[in-house]
């Protein structure tokens, strides 16, 4: 019942009223489109075949999940996203990412597989629409195996700053990059290998101006060597005039412009036709090093007693310490010259001059203590400044007024 309240409020944004007037029929009609929307709600499955060194691209599309009634097409405006991660993982495998521009935008899932990868994996997606909070989940059997066909040891990288990832993921860019690609190729079938943003590779985020995107990597690969204008964008040349910023050599026509505008300073081949040596795999030993006239390493260790040193290491600043503390006790204590010493090194008329101070200063002090004076009558209680006088210690000063009349 609640998912059915849920997905009659779907439809009512969709424009289809839930007003008590409609006749029986109609909304007999209306339950079943309902109910036929929430089939999709069930697990799927799907099969799929990636192949090792080859590109794989799956498109999540909203009306593959979104099952409506045949009448009742998909608004284009369902806001709808995607989770897909790997069966047992929080997170998709190494090999393989997601991408959706927007919620109002299809999703996909790319990547290329490595021979690390062969055998069978399984990713469950769980689709969101974001107007009904209703789920659907499906789930995606990759059966990863090796390719058909002749091997592709030739390789060539694109950066393509024209295009986003999302632009390109989809069949007709990839076919008409191929087929733009094959005028600069020698004839031979081109595949692609892979596909990465340029986001993935360190690129930064473009202005949201009109015209500037993201770039994307195009990987290619073909059984044909690369063609004489290849190899001269990618020398040294031509990278060397890439950095003093002036155009590479590119001595034939790009024929992917106008519609793919490529990079040429990052265009990087590679040549697998050539065999790479096999790095020699290092003989294990006995253990013992042969002998070296330079290294002569001691025989025997003779035994050493550590006991003086650690005995003079802490014994030595004690003394010093020691010694110390003794001197200042000294120098504190009895170096003290003593009064009569000092009077004896001082004058006659010095301490006479001291004296007199002295005693004029403590005659000072008892006369200031012994005088009696009285106090001024400004401090006296209700004090009449004009007149003098003072009332009376009899007089209740309760009843006196505070500011007395003037006569």
């Amino acid at each position: 019942m609640a998912r059915y309240r849920r997905g009659l409020q779907a439809f009512n944004r969709w424009g289809i009223q839930d007003n008590g007037s409609h006749s029986g029929s109609k909304r007999g009609s209306r339950q079943s489109v309902l109910l036929a929307g929430l089939v999709g709600t069930e697990a799927q499955e799907t099969t799929l075949h990636p192949l090792v060194g080859r590109v794989f691209v799956h498109t999540l599309d909203h009306e593959a999940f979104l099952h409506l009634a045949e009448h009742v097409a998909v608004p284009p405006s369902v806001p709808v996203t995607y989770h897909a991660h790997l069966q047992g993982h929080p997170d998709l495998p190494r090999w393989l990412r997601y991408t959706q521009r927007s919620p109002h935008h299809p999703g996909f899932l790319y990547g290329t597989a490595t021979p690390e990868d062969r055998g069978r994996q399984v990713i469950e997606v769980t689709v969101y629409n974001r107007d009904s909070f209703d789920t659907t989940r499906q789930s995606l059997v990759l059966l990863i195996g090796d390719p058909e066909g002749p091997l592709l040891p030739y390789q060539a990288e694109f950066l393509v700053r024209s295009h986003d990832v999302e632009e390109v993921l989809p069949s007709t860019p990839a076919s008409h990059f191929l087929t733009a690609l094959g005028g600069l190729w020698e004839p031979g079938e081109l595949q692609l290998l892979n596909i990465t943003s340029a986001l993935d590779r360190g690129g930064r985020v473009p202005l949201p101006i009109e015209g500037r995107k993201e770039g994307v990597y195009i990987k290619v690969g073909s059984a044909s060597p690369f063609s004489t204008c290849l190899k001269m964008v990618a020398s040294p040349d031509s990278h060397a005039r890439c950095a003093q910023g002036q155009p590479p050599l590119l001595s034939c026509y790009d024929t992917l412009a106008p519609h793919f505008r490529v990079d040429w300073c990052n265009v990087s081949l590679v040549d697998k036709s050539v065999p790479e040596p096999v790095d020699e795999v290092p003989t294990p030993g006995d253990g013992i090093l042969e002998h070296d006239p330079f290294f002569c390493p001691p025989t025997e260790a003779t035994a050493r007693d550590f006991l003086t040193d650690a005995l003079i290491t802490l014994l030595v600043p004690l003394l010093v310490a020691l010694l110390l503390t003794l001197l200042l006790a000294y120098v504190m204590c009895c170096r003290r010259e003593g009064r009569l010493k000092r009077d004896q090194a001082t004058s006659d008329i010095q301490m006479v001059h001291h004296c007199t101070i002295r005693g004029n200063t403590e005659e000072l002090r008892q006369m200031a203590a012994s005088r009696d004076v009285p106090r001024p009558l400004s401090t006296l209680p209700m004090f009449n400044v004009r007149t003098g006088e003072r009332l009376p210690p009899q007089v209740d000063s309760a009843q006196v007024p505070l500011i007395l009349d003037q006569h």
